[in-house]
């Protein structure tokens, strides 16, 4: 069956999908570059809690539109407004026109997160799948952060051979529509599920409520995914302001014929590389783990993990390799446990209503990002980003009584 599902045309497309999404070249020096047209650390934490407002407001919406609507339209309309995001930080100078690119960003991300996850579902099932979900999710995460590593590679070329910074946003939309041309390729059997024609709100909003207020053990597992994600999130490009201090302080340059600004740029480069290179890795073999541990004992493991790390990356904060070894380690344990996750939430929930669902555990994530982003922001600027990683470490030991997930 495996081989089966890795030769059809349209699982390829779906890893094809992931692959262009992730060609984001300005990933490695985005906060770099905020930070070089004077948006502050804390300032740069209100736009991130701007970006997760818009996907608050627009995540549920979205997925109820791709359910009954169509989702190769919903999915599509976000690549318009990820172009748009991409050309408005090609102009950015100041804190104002970043926050309307971010607005456009976060409307991209409330259109695509969940929607695809939905499709792809719905192709397993109808093909008669469904039980090699963490097999297709991982493989196909897998080639999404190929794709990074590509990213990456691509973006030290790039970064050093453009006339300035910003110039790297004109490169990312390419990539981005050759994805939305993917996109209206797809099969139209995976558009709507079959079994839902006409859009009754009240009913939607009726299932909503008893699949949280009622089903604990979902309820739980969309929690402790939301603050999980949302930490690694928060933390995770926090990487390029940790190497800049180490380059700058120390004097250090790896590659001696370069400036200490072009040594930032391909250490980042390459750093973003190697990590994405190995979660691409553990992403699709993560479905090998579940043949041999139990799957809930994987994620609550997982969990106690990342607080580990964040307290070591604390307290090792201005050793570079050992800084870069904590943050390989986070992103690997994140990309195994994404998709035993995703194959876990399923079991809770209700076929037809996959996008709607999955959408609600990325609202959940988003809530913590605009808790959490502001509030770390303001402890890097003053406290130090040491201080930012004890905090974050505390916080997942004090909830992990609440958020443990159990048999149910």
């Amino acid at each position: 069956m495996r081989n089966e599902i890795k030769k059809d045309k349209n699982i390829k497309k779906f890893c094809l999908y992931g692959f262009l999404k992730n060609l984001k070249f300005f990933e490695p020096y985005l906060l770099i570059y905020l930070m070089s047209n004077n948006i502050s650390l804390l300032q740069i934490g209100l736009l991130y809690s701007i970006r997760e407002i818009i996907v608050n407001l627009f995540e549920v919406p979205s997925g109820i539109v791709a359910d009954y609507f169509g989702r190769k339209k919903e999915l599509s309309l976000c690549f318009i407004f990820y172009i748009i995001s991409f050309v408005l930080f090609f102009f950015c100078n100041d804190f104002v026109l970043a926050t309307i690119a971010m607005i456009f960003f976060g409307f991209g991300e409330a259109f695509r997160t969940g929607t695809h996850k939905a499709m792809i579902y719905s192709y397993l099932d109808i093909n008669g799948w469904e039980s090699e979900k963490t097999f297709v999710y991982g493989r196909t995460r897998s080639f999404s952060l190929l794709g990074s590593t590509i990213s990456s590679l691509l973006a030290i070329l790039i970064i050093l051979n453009i006339p300035s910074s910003n110039y790297i946003f004109l490169f990312a939309t390419i990539p981005y529509i050759l994805d939305f041309m993917l996109i209206l390729s797809y099969p139209n059997t995976i558009d709507k599920e079959s079994t839902k024609h006409d859009f009754n709100f009240k009913e939607m909003l009726k299932l909503i409520k008893e699949s949280l207020l009622n089903k604990k053990g979902l309820r739980i597992i969309l929690i402790n995914d939301g603050l999980f994600a949302a930490t690694i999130s928060t933390i995770k490009d926090f990487i390029q302001p940790i190497m800049e201090m180490i380059i700058v302080t120390s004097g250090v340059l790896f590659f001696v014929n370069l400036s200490s600004d072009e040594n930032l740029k391909i250490i980042l480069g390459l750093v973003y590389a190697v990590i994405n290179l190995f979660s691409a890795i553990a992403s699709k073999r993560a479905y090998l783990l579940t043949q041999r541990f139990n799957s809930l004992l994987l994620i609550n493991t997982l969990y106690i993990s990342l607080a580990i790390s964040l307290m070591l990356l604390g307290y090792y904060i201005y050793q570079p390799f050992i800084v870069f070894v904590i943050y390989f380690f986070i992103y690997i344990i994140f990309n195994i446990r994404k998709p035993i996750y995703v194959c876990q939430i399923d079991n809770y929930m209700n076929k037809k209503e996959r996008a709607t669902m999955l959408s609600i555990a990325s609202l959940l994530k988003s809530l913590f990002i605009i808790i959490l982003a502001p509030i770390i922001g303001y402890i890097a600027d003053i406290g130090g980003i040491n201080i930012v990683m004890y905090l974050l470490a505390t916080i997942l030991i004090v909830s992990l009584p609440l958020l443990r997930l159990k048999e149910v």
